[in-house]
């Protein structure tokens, strides 16, 4: 029986999933390296930097001492960077028990291995605890979760019933949907790549070139999103559900999307190292676009829009340039392709 849990990341969404247990009953205690984050935590009740507008209920505690945030936990939430996951994850080994669940929301690949992030996790745990690993991803902003809006996401597991666990702790009947899934693999990478996408949508609005560019982006972009998820095993209709297009949908139109403001900011001019210093925040597409491009090299996958952003990102190419270069491609058959695509699959 669940009765306590930790949130392993203070960020936006660590804060936000934060606030829908408490709603839910189920007390958490958040950790963070910052003392500052505590204390604000702790006697103001808000976290100002990430979601300023949020009030947090007191059943949040927040720490910096790792083992204390899990010790009595039964859920384990890890909202940590997709950089950061294996040094945190090394770090609470030795606090983790058997009987522990452990959730992870980050939607990225490791650049170093080009791994999944259950991947990564799996690595540093014990084998007693691979079958204890869900993945929690979908549509979900957190500056509209903290708000409580309607938001419905998905959890992924190998074994079923505990993604049905996590998904009875995280529902509710007032904002918070779960559904779930047993394609782990497809769930991370349409949570992942799709963040690459969203780059390209902030790139082409800054740049004026429409609603038809962005809707061809989005459409090509899950195209590319399916073509590398297949050919690693994972199901196609994962990518036509809540972890693909409804997380492409809403990064690649959304305000609040961090990758579609640093897309928007390379188009007006800004360089990448002065990107990062304004976002102030993680951009994971960033880092993902490095990761997924090395992928479509190892794979042999074509990932045109991937490899138009890594030139633009990590070799100064025009993002203009980059557009235009996208539109003279070689014409194809869009049927052929969804073919090649489904017969991967079959392979």
């Amino acid at each position: 029986m669940i009765t306590r849990t930790a949130v392993i990341g203070a960020g936006s969404w660590g804060t936000a999933l934060s606030m829908v247990l408490t709603d839910n009953g189920y007390p958490v205690s958040l950790w963070t390296r910052s003392e500052d984050q505590v204390a604000e935590i702790n006697s103001m009740h808000t976290n100002r930097h990430y979601l300023p507008e949020a009030t947090l209920s007191s059943q949040i505690v927040a720490t910096s001492n790792l083992e204390n945030a899990v010790v009595n936990a039964q859920l384990i939430v890890i909202a940590v960077p997709s950089h950061a996951m294996r040094e945190v994850v090394v770090q609470l080994r030795p606090y983790l028990k058997q009987e522990q669940i452990v959730v992870h929301v980050t939607k990225g690949l490791e650049t170093s291995t080009l791994q999944r992030m259950s991947e990564v996790i799996r690595a540093e745990l014990p084998t007693s605890l691979h079958d204890r690993i869900a993945v929690l991803s979908g549509p979900s902003h957190a500056e509209e979760v903290s708000r409580r809006d309607p938001t419905t996401v998905v959890v992924a597991s190998e074994d079923l019933a505990l993604a049905e666990q996590v998904q009875d702790i995280f529902s509710n009947d007032t904002y918070f949907r779960v559904y779930t899934n047993h394609d782990v693999i497809g769930v991370e990478l349409g949570g992942a790549l799709k963040n690459i996408i969203a780059l390209g949508a902030g790139l082409n609005d800054g740049l004026n070139f429409g609603d038809n560019a962005r809707a061809a982006l989005m459409t090509r972009g899950l195209a590319e999103i399916s073509r590398v998820g297949i050919a690693m095993g994972a199901q196609p209709l994962t990518f036509a559900g809540l972890a693909g297009v409804g997380d492409l949908i809403v990064t690649c139109t959304s305000k609040h999307s961090r990758n579609w403001r640093a897309g928007h900011m390379l188009a007006e001019g800004y360089n990448l190292e002065q990107v990062l210093e304004q976002m102030g925040m993680v951009v994971e597409g960033i880092k993902t676009t490095k990761a997924a491009y090395a992928l479509s090299q190892q794979l042999q996958i074509e990932m045109p829009i991937t490899k138009e952003l890594y030139l633009v990102l990590f070799e100064g190419k025009a993002p203009r340039q980059a557009v235009l270069d996208l539109m003279g491609r070689v014409r194809r058959n869009e049927r052929e392709e969804l073919n090649i695509r489904l017969d991967l699959k079959k392979s």
